[in-house]
């Protein structure tokens, strides 16, 4: 069985955005579209109602680049553990306000026991020094944690083995 990987919603973006002229974001997308292309095969992408609604918000046509991407994905079921977890996440973490659908993100995760949680949002989510903090709290609420890696991190990963 593949492991499973959340792609939040950052990771369907970068996948279906026209190629940015900055720099640092350019090479990211260019590592997201690697990861999709190359290594996405070894796993089984998921995504949570969460990212549909994120992603078909905006511009129309961009809407519907990024639906091209979420066709191919399998939507998790988002059980009655996912609100209590993600209200302890903003708690406890704590995560500001503005970060509540990163909560729900990391929590959709947790909950339906998803091993990698795979985004480029380095402030809220893939943020080493909140990791603990999220770790602690979904195992205080009985869930393992998703290991949360950016595009980069899960491919080096791949390439150990």
């Amino acid at each position: 069985m593949k492991p499973t990987v959340y792609l939040e919603t950052t990771i369907i973006g970068y996948l279906a955005m026209r190629l940015s002229r900055d720099l640092r974001v350019a090479a990211n997308q260019q590592m997201t579209r690697d990861w999709w292309d190359h290594f996405r095969h070894k796993y089984e992408p998921v995504v949570s109602r969460f990212v549909i609604d994120e992603c078909a918000k905006g511009d129309p046509t961009a809407a519907q680049e990024r639906q091209t991407y979420l066709s191919q994905l399998q939507l998790l079921d988002l059980p009655a553990g996912v609100k209590p977890l993600a209200d302890a996440l903003l708690s406890r973490v704590p995560l500001p306000k503005k970060a509540t659908l990163d909560a729900f993100h990391i929590s959709a995760a947790a909950v339906n026991s998803v091993e990698y949680l795979l985004t480029w949002n380095c402030r809220h989510i893939a943020n080493a020094a909140l990791r603990r903090k999220i770790d602690s709290t979904c195992r205080d609420l009985g869930y393992e944690p998703p290991l949360i890696c950016t595009p980069q991190e899960l491919m080096e990963f791949n390439h150990e083995f």
